[in-house]
């Protein structure tokens, strides 16, 4: 009986009752939408790098080895050797491994040289490989596979040639002029820095560099054809990932890594570093929860206040009701179901919404930003935030309850001039 007269009476008020479902469903839904992609955004960023299992490079701190490794940002303290390299990956327990060479660029992009196993076996976001949209991986030493991001705001094209430039800054004068490159390789967008880089061969780098020395080009300079001829072993590398034969030796190799007595290195576990990296990005995420919160706070009260408002309308129906034998404590239940029935319904109405905005935005969000975002919106933080909202709701909805419970028989049936 009291649900029934619950219902019949937002349905009498069904205009401003809907209204606030409206204020209601988008607040919700933009609380819950936050929380959704602050969840999903964190397991996306920590999965940048899959996969791998460490990251070594010359001694520094593992932040900083994280960001210009995986995210071409910063640069290295020193290289580590070739010969060094050589000796570590014949550990047993190595897989494999991908040589990283950075300190060029092209057009504010980062230049990265490395090797055919980086196109086997780098892994990104639940261990997805890299795929080439056209084209093929670089097989001479002028060829370069460039990341989607790159082909796109450049207009690059298979067959083109692009010159690289000396250093990363955004505009460069030095430029490898006389060994152009050849675009034969296009990826799939990953929305990962991968995107953002251009690709080379270990031995491309060590071919642009021939004629130059200590930073400077060198009076003489080396062409195309006579670099060819040279022995373009690297001498240096600025990085490497590591993947092991079992995960049980991970400590067991990052120790003797960081042990090697040849030179100073730093073997990082990278899962470890980029959740370090997100707790320092953890203010901006709390930050935009507060905000939606607000947003909640303020729809909430937005309701309340649109039931105290209604209060003096409904005083004669409450006083009919008490009238009729209706206790002060019914009328307070019935306005506190009142504002359940809304919130619920904008719940259910919000989580429709999130789940169809998922479905629009999944595949864009995959592509530009790197987000994979599962369309699995229930889970325990959502039943968390769903009986937080209901019993702020109830609490707020005392206010009108008890107005409605000290409402006096006489105070309804007297008509006030």
């Amino acid at each position: 009986m009291l649900m029934k007269l619950a219902r019949l009476s937002l349905w009498n008020r069904r205009g401003t009752v809907l209204m606030t479902w409206l204020s209601l469903t988008i607040s919700i839904a933009l609380l819950m939408g936050i929380n959704h992609l602050r969840i999903e955004a964190k397991a996306s960023f920590t999965s940048t790098v899959s996969g791998t299992d460490l990251i070594v490079g010359a001694r520094s701190g593992q932040l900083n080895l994280l960001l210009y490794s995986v995210f071409r940002i910063g640069n290295a303290t020193a290289n580590i050797s070739w010969p060094s390299y050589q000796r570590i990956i014949k550990h047993p327990q190595i897989a494999w491994s991908i040589p990283i060479s950075l300190g060029d660029s092209h057009r504010g992009y980062r230049v990265m040289g490395t090797n055919s196993d980086y196109f086997t076996y780098y892994r990104y976001a639940n261990n997805q490989p890299l795929v080439l949209r056209q084209g093929q991986p670089f097989a001479s030493v002028f060829d370069t596979v460039l990341g989607a991001e790159v082909a796109q705001k450049l207009g690059y094209k298979l067959g083109q040639q692009i010159e690289l430039s000396h250093g990363v800054g955004a505009v460069s004068f030095s430029q490898h002029k006389n060994k152009p490159f050849t675009v034969v390789g296009i990826l799939a967008r990953t929305g990962t820095p991968v995107d953002q880089t251009v690709h080379v061969s270990l031995e491309a780098i060590e071919a642009i560099h021939l004629d130059w020395q200590q930073g400077a080009p060198k009076p003489t300079q080396v062409t195309s054809e006579q670099a060819l001829a040279h022995d373009l072993t690297p001498k240096a590398i600025t990085a490497f990932m590591l993947g092991l034969t079992s995960r049980m030796a991970t400590f067991t190799v990052q120790r003797q890594i960081n042990e090697f007595k040849t030179e100073p290195l730093t073997a990082i576990l990278p899962g470890v570093a980029l959740a370090e990296l997100w707790q320092m990005l953890g203010m901006v995420e709390g930050l935009l929860l507060l905000i939606s919160l607000l947003v909640l706070l303020a729809a909430l009260v937005g309701m309340i206040t649109t039931l105290l408002a209604s209060m003096k309308e409904r005083q004669r129906e409450m006083a009919i009701l008490r009238a009729a034998g209706a206790h002060p404590w019914y009328l307070f239940v019935l306005i506190q179901l009142e504002v359940l029935l809304v919130t619920l319904a904008s719940m259910l109405s919000a989580c429709v919404l999130l789940f169809m905005s998922l479905v629009l935005l999944q595949d864009k969000l995959a592509a530009d930003f790197g987000l994979f975002i599962s369309l699995n919106i229930l889970n325990q933080a959502t039943l968390y935030w769903a009986v937080g909202i209901l019993a702020l709701s109830s609490v707020l909805a005392t206010i009108p309850g008890m107005l409605a419970y000290r409402n006096t028989l006489a105070d309804g049936l007297t008509v006030r001039l």
